[in-house]
């Protein structure tokens, strides 16, 4: 059976991706099984180095509040770089110079430059011109860095997600007389944000995960931050940061599944019921709006 992006394999080369996925996953349970061997031997699985992660004081104490704080630098960079980003992506297509080159000017600095630089320099310009606490400073520069960074890069997805349209969009919006704000706020917004989904939710997955460099640079408690305290008083580094990247693992998977759930829902939405319907229902309908057109013509007449 031949598809329209590829042929279907034959029996030759199904039998060769079967072989493929055989040799991927004995070579895989290799892998993990040469790791365990490796952290047997080091005493890494000896339960008192797992211990403290059944009790109550080291999620309390450590990394509850590390997430807490985790979670807050990514809300707050979300909730400022997202409509940032929009008011940037659609200021670079705009037909003013004036408006278009400056947009595109700021996309193209920061977005150029490393996110931990700008934290560096956010930090820096906070310490030396503004009067904030020491110990929120570092939220302060993360954000900062996190929202200049990523409002860049969202732009340019938001101008890629409405470029995306065809252009008989844009062409039928001016035929019934729209201005360009309204086509953009009522016609291709609403329809780019399903394509620009898939993006900008790995983009808000990368703001969950590059809160951690403000807790190596410049000691924001975020979760890696509070792990690090963690395995030293219970002297279990490498326990300390499997369960990390486990808990970095369920909140990207379930902030993921979230926008899966949210794309199918937003396709489903703009479907079509598909529902045919008969002659004599055709015709009551043409009947109503005729009745209606005239109607308001005569009572306008009158």
């Amino acid at each position: 059976m031949t598809s329209v992006l590829y042929d279907a394999p034959g029996p030759r080369a199904k039998r060769r991706n079967v072989l493929f996925s055989v040799v991927f996953f004995v070579l895989l349970a290799l892998l993990l099984w040469w790791v365990w061997q490796t952290m047997d031997d080091k005493g890494q699985l000896e339960w008192s180095l797992w211990k403290p992660f059944t009790t109550s004081e080291a999620w309390t104490t450590y990394l509850l509040p590390g997430l807490a704080d985790t979670l807050k630098a990514a809300a707050l960079s979300m909730v400022i770089a997202l409509p940032l980003g929009a008011v940037l992506g659609i200021a670079r297509m705009s037909d003013h110079r004036w408006v278009r080159i400056p947009a595109g000017a700021v996309v193209e600095f920061f977005r150029a430059i490393p996110v931990l630089l700008l934290m560096l320099f956010a930090n820096e310009f906070y310490v030396r011109s503004t009067g904030i606490p020491s110990d929120e400073r570092p939220l302060y520069a993360v954000v900062t860095g996190l929202v200049l960074y990523n409002a860049s890069v969202l732009a340019e997805v938001v101008r890629a997600g409405i470029l995306s349209l065809p252009k008989g969009q844009s062409e039928a919006a001016m035929a019934i007389g729209l201005r360009k704000s309204q086509t953009m706020t009522s016609i291709l917004l609403p329809q780019a944000v399903t394509a620009m989904l898939p993006a900008i939710v790995s983009q808000l997955v990368v703001i969950v995960k590059d809160t951690a460099l403000g807790g190596v640079m410049l000691g924001f408690t975020e979760l890696l931050n509070t792990r690090s305290t963690l395995a030293a008083n219970y002297a279990n580094v490498i326990p300390s940061f499997i369960v990390v990247a486990v808990i970095f693992i369920v909140l990207n998977f379930i902030l993921t599944s979230f926008a899966s759930w949210l794309e199918g829902r937003l396709r489903r939405s703009k479907r079509s019921t598909g529902a045919v319907l008969g002659a004599d229902k055709v015709d009551d309908v043409n009947a109503a709006e005729v009745g209606g057109t005239y109607g308001t013509g005569a009572g306008g007449s009158i």
